[in-house]
């Protein structure tokens, strides 16, 4: 079995990189493995605990090396939190894997985050932190796609339907 990712979630928060990779994790019998909660598991507490008492820095060194490590290692499906794109060597480490944006519009990324305070970066004014957002990580996320699929035109198993049905079959 490959050591390296079937596929890589990205996209903005509330497009559904967990639901949707858990129902692509099943529909192929592999492992998912969300960063963000191997970030928790790690440390021993929340995203938003870790951005309060560490800061934002010291989460992204965190979640810099669990990417790394998931990217170089799990065979399954990666669900990359939302702005880990933003790191330079992230972005070169996803050359080559089979990246899959996870395309939401606003008003369905909203109603799924909600007034979510768990969501450290959406503090303040959600729905005007989501926009700005969506509109500064959109090319990046466009660029490192080989596969664009909305989760707001269809639900997460008809995406993973989707997703699996681009995937090399294995042994390819």
């Amino acid at each position: 079995m490959s050591s390296r990712p079937l596929a890589v979630l990205i996209g903005s928060p509330g497009a559904g990189k967990t639901t949707v990779g858990r129902a692509l994790a099943e529909r192929l019998g592999v492992d998912l493995l969300d960063t963000d909660a191997e970030i928790e598991r790690r440390a021993g507490k929340t995203v938003s605990d870790i951005f309060v008492e560490d800061g934002e820095e010291a989460f992204r060194a965190l979640e810099r090396e669990v990417v790394a490590e998931a990217l170089a290692s799990h065979p399954g499906v990666v669900a990359l939190g939302g702005g880990a794109i933003l790191n330079e060597q992230t972005r070169a480490d996803l050359a080559g894997h089979r990246v899959v944006y996870l395309e939401v519009e606003f008003a369905d990324a909203a109603k799924r985050v909600g007034l979510d305070t768990a969501r450290p970066l959406l503090l303040g004014n959600p729905r005007a932190r989501l926009k700005a957002l969506l509109r500064e990580r959109l090319p990046i996320y466009q660029s490192l796609a080989t596969l664009t699929v909305s989760t707001s035109e269809h639900t997460p198993e008809e995406a993973a339907e989707l997703i699996a049905k681009e995937l090399p079959a294995a042994g390819d």
